[in-house]
């Protein structure tokens, strides 16, 4: 005997993987920068013999800025930076100083909106001729957290559900079982995930601008805020989800309604309309893939021209393989008794899932390669650690799938069993059927009477048989309304009869559909298939919830490249105070092919008069290499001296030197490196130092 999954006894799974989302979620802390500080000048904990004229920051990618994204504030807290920050070079932003600042210690914050929509904040310090107090805090700036960013995390995650409910159930009823556009459940599924995509997407342009700037969840209705996370990008990738939702609002009214009233025929208008809303679903769900692809990740950092694309596919994959697996859940548990989700359509299933999960597996090497950037990322940084926990979620979603592919084999094995025995029964009895009925006889006669090759019974087993009448649902609803005949036959009854044949008609149907549900749940292949979904549905949850957080996490490959310019800065900084050189580091962009990478440029003993100059070009691995031309210039802009060029000779690989640099005069003087590294492709990068 087989025992029946009840919902009492699903409540408990529900609740724990509900609580494993929260604490996923809850963990997460605020968002993880996906662009990261790689350099700054002045430099952090440096201190400076005069004040500089400004300061200058450096990301490992380019940001987006407010006109307070870039503030520098005096020991007692009071602004002293004037203008708004502006982007000197590549990646490279700065924000000039007053004249005549004091000696003192000086905080520099920042809050900034990375290229993939995430935010990035910090702060650091610097002192001008001694370190002092200071009253301002220069704690990390904790941009989206809080609740705002709490509820923005959860908005991302019912997004991403809405949208894998929404295209996988969708894609599932066309795919695999079109009779499923007919079944109420179904449709309430695919009906849910476009609502909670709708509501998400709308929660989380309100958000938007609160999420990115103060944090309060008073600006989340701020109109100002609003219009300027309009002209963003991903402002303009949360308009372009909605406007597509409306499209996939008229898809889903088509496919729950004319679609259905074609179910039962097999026509050219019917397989016209399958393929209209194949083509067009398929259109709608890669432009809202797209929404998510084109202001993330994918739209950053190395080959996003093929990134973007590789991501699409990825996200549909998902949508396909886990929205697919929870319509079938929704259709092994809720469809009627009557039109339960057959074995073919399972089958089929299998097969599309089979297809998702290889599209899945090629797209998502892709990403982790250009995400990661090396091996010990992989279990060196906190995004290659989520990404070990989602590989092993989905390992273990392919082992559970295995055993719903067993499951759905034996129940198509004893559907086609049933199929081969009720063939066999046709066609027996259509041998043992007499040629002729007199008229007579089948007219008048009961079924018993007819039956030639069985004799009236007689006996204990006419009793039993009398009793077995008696116990039946049909004879005891008869039973049951036989007192009332009379009344019913007596003048002014007023349809009776009408009455008691409905209520027979009823009966008798839920008598007959309980006797199917009940064949239904004693399957054991159905209640083995039922479990082993359910299994997967509750895996899904957990992945989709570690997908989300992994999509907040600063990729490995930049955290990398942050650590890396982090310790050579520090070090740069120690050998600048031990040896009296200079060591400036400075990363470049110049946008083409191989185009970072990081200038060392070393002056010794950086003094008035000769001095003698290394350059090294590295990228952001570390690894030396050649670039067509490098220029250096030397400018003095408070006495208005310069620029003085100087043209180092190449030495060896990613090494030039140049001797007798002479510097006139001492003072703040700003070093130029232009680097090119194409025909085309060129960018001067800027720092100041302190020589003489």
């Amino acid at each position: 005997m087989t025992r029946t999954i009840t919902p009492r006894a699903v409540r408990p799974l529900v609740l724990l993987l509900l609580a494993v989302v929260g604490l996923l979620l809850g963990g997460a802390g605020p968002a993880s920068a996906h662009a990261a500080l790689t350099g700054s000048d002045p430099q952090q904990g440096v201190v400076v013999p005069q004040a500089p004229t400004q300061v200058s920051l450096t990301f490992s990618e380019q940001v987006a800025m407010s006109d307070d994204s870039l503030r520098v504030l005096d020991p007692a807290g009071k602004r002293v930076n004037t203008g708004k920050p502006a982007n000197t070079s590549g990646t490279t932003y700065a924000v000039h100083l007053r004249g005549g600042l004091a000696k003192g210690t000086y905080t520099v914050t920042y809050q900034v909106v990375s290229a993939d929509s995430h935010p990035v904040g910090g702060a650091y310090t610097f002192s001008v001729g001694a370190p002092s107090k200071t009253a301002v805090v220069t704690g990390g700036q904790e941009v989206g957290s809080g609740i705002v960013g709490l509820l923005y995390g959860v908005g991302r995650y019912a997004s991403y559900a809405g949208f894998i409910l929404l295209t996988g159930g969708a894609a599932f009823v066309l795919a695999c079982w079109q009779r499923g556009a007919g079944v109420r459940a179904v449709q309430r599924l695919v009906v849910s995930g476009w609502l909670t995509l709708t509501a998400a997407t709308l929660a989380l342009l309100l958000l938007r601008g609160s999420y990115t700037t103060s944090g309060k969840v008073g600006d989340v209705f701020d109109l100002d805020l609003l219009g300027q996370v309009l002209q963003t990008k991903s402002g303009a990738a949360l308009v372009s989800r909605l406007l597509l939702l409306a499209a996939a609002a008229l898809f889903v009214a088509v496919l729950f309604g004319a679609y259905v009233k074609r179910e039962d025929r097999d026509d050219g208008e019917k397989r016209d309309l399958t393929f209209g809303l194949a083509i067009g679903g398929s259109v709608v769900a890669a432009g809202l893939a797209a929404s998510w692809a084109m202001a993330e990740h994918a739209s950053v950092g190395l080959q996003p021209g093929i990134a973007m694309p590789v991501d699409v596919v990825h996200l549909l994959a998902v949508a396909v393989w886990l929205g697919g697996l929870a319509a079938l859940l929704v259709a092994l548990y809720r469809a009627p008794a009557d039109q339960p989700v057959e074995p073919a359509a399972v089958h089929r299933f299998s097969r599309l899932a089979f297809g998702a999960v290889v599209a899945l597996v090629a797209t998502g090497v892709y990403q982790s390669w250009r995400q990661l950037g090396s091996w010990s990322a992989l279990t060196g940084t906190r995004y290659g650690q989520l990404l070990l926990v989602k590989i092993a979620l989905v390992l273990l979603l392919v082992a559970l799938a295995s055993f719903s592919r067993r499951w759905t084999a034996r129940l198509a094995e004893a559907a086609a069993d049933r199929a081969a025995a009720r063939t066999g029964r046709k066609g027996r009895a259509k041998t043992a059927e007499p040629k002729s009925v007199p008229a007579t006889a089948a007219a008048g006669a009961s079924p018993k009477a007819a039956n030639p090759g069985k004799a009236a019974p007689s006996g204990k087993a006419a009793k039993a048989e009398k009793a077995e009448e008696a116990a039946s649902p049909a004879n005891s609803a008869n039973s049951a309304n036989s007192a009332n005949s009379a009344k019913e036959k007596q003048p002014g009854a007023g349809g009776g009869d009408a009455r008691r044949a409905a209520q027979l008609a009823r009966q008798r149907a839920a008598v007959a559909a309980a006797r199917t549900k009940r064949q239904r749940d004693a399957d054991p292949n159905r209640y083995g298939l039922r479990r082993s979904v359910l299994a997967e549905a509750g895996v899904a949850v957990v992945l989709l919830a570690v997908t989300t957080v992994l999509t907040q996490t600063e990729p490995g490959r930049t955290e990398q490249e942050a650590a890396a310019a982090a310790s050579s800065s520090a070090s740069s900084s120690d050998t600048s105070a031990s040896a009296g050189a200079v060591t400036l580091d400075m990363p470049f962009d110049t946008g083409g092919r191989n185009g970072k990478g990081v200038v060392r440029l070393d002056i010794d003993p950086a003094r008035v008069g000769g001095n003698e100059m290394h350059l090294y070009v590295q990228r952001p691995d570390g690894k030396a290499f050649d670039v067509p031309e490098v220029k250096v210039a030397f400018t003095l802009t408070a006495k208005s001296v310069g620029p003085l060029p100087v043209a180092p000779d190449h030495i060896t690989t990613g090494h030039w030197a140049a001797s007798g640099v002479e510097i006139p005069m001492a003072g703040d003087w700003q070093v130029a490196v232009t680097v090119r590294t194409s025909d085309i492709d060129q960018v001067t990068v800027t720092k100041n130092a302190q020589i003489g």
